[in-house]
Order: C-alpha cells, then structure tokens, then sequence
C-alpha cells in the first residue's frame, strides 16, 4: 500500500509492508520526506494453537502471564476479534482459551520478537520447562 500525506507544507510518501517468513508477521512503515528518510518497525506477531489439556486456564495461565511480565515489550493476546493484555490474568481467564484454540500473540517494544517467540515455545511445550 502507498499513501501520500500532505500537511503543513510537508510531503510524505509511505509505503507499509507486511511480511512473514515464517516466523511471525512483521509490519514495516517506510516514509519519504523533505526533511527525513527512515523505516520504523511497527510490531511482531505470531499466531500458535494451544494444544495443552486444560488450554490457558488457571495453571497454565499463570505460567504465561509470569513469562510474559519477563518482557518490557507490551505483549497482547488475541483470540478472534478481542485483544488483552498478556500480563494481566484476569485478561487472560476472560479470553476463555480451551485447547485447539488458535490465538495470535502480538508484542511491541525493545524485546518484541523474544517475548513472542517464549510465549510461543511455552505454549507449544504445553507448559513444561
């Protein structure tokens, strides 16, 4: 996609890419103007199933959570339409995660790809160290 934005006296030509290598999504936005040329990447996600017996419920869900907080990236869980935060249990509980459920993982901050790729080997671990 290719947006030109005009404010101010200023012109900017933006390109935002999607990609995925397998190993997550990651969403790029590229910017073009009088005064500054750069990317900035946006966040990473990556979309897992849960596959444990009892999905993230309680036990399981604590473990989450505690890794999650290890992060200083802002990590979020989203299951369908609904997004919570991935630090907050309560969050987490009001997802109702039962096994099979797909959910997609996404993180923002200095630490965004490690934060989703040990939520992810968590989960596939079905939660075992």
């Amino acid at each position: 996609t290719q947006e030109k934005f005009h404010e101010k006296h200023r012109w900017w030509q933006g390109k935002i890419t999607l990609t995925n290598a397998g190993k997550g999504v990651r969403l790029y936005i590229s910017y073009i103007g009088f005064e500054e040329i750069g990317a900035m990447q946006i966040m990473y996600s990556k979309e897992v199933q849960v596959t444990n017996q009892v999905g993230l419920y309680a036990r399981p869900a604590t473990f989450f959570i505690q890794k999650a907080n290890e992060f200083k990236s802002t990590i979020l869980v989203e299951k369908e339409e609904r997004r919570v935060n991935a630090k907050s249990l309560l969050g987490i509980l009001s997802l109702g995660i039962t096994k099979g459920t797909t959910i997609n993982l996404i993180a923002d901050g200095p630490d965004e790809e490690e934060a989703v790729s040990a939520l992810v080997e968590l989960i596939t671990s079905n939660f075992t160290d």
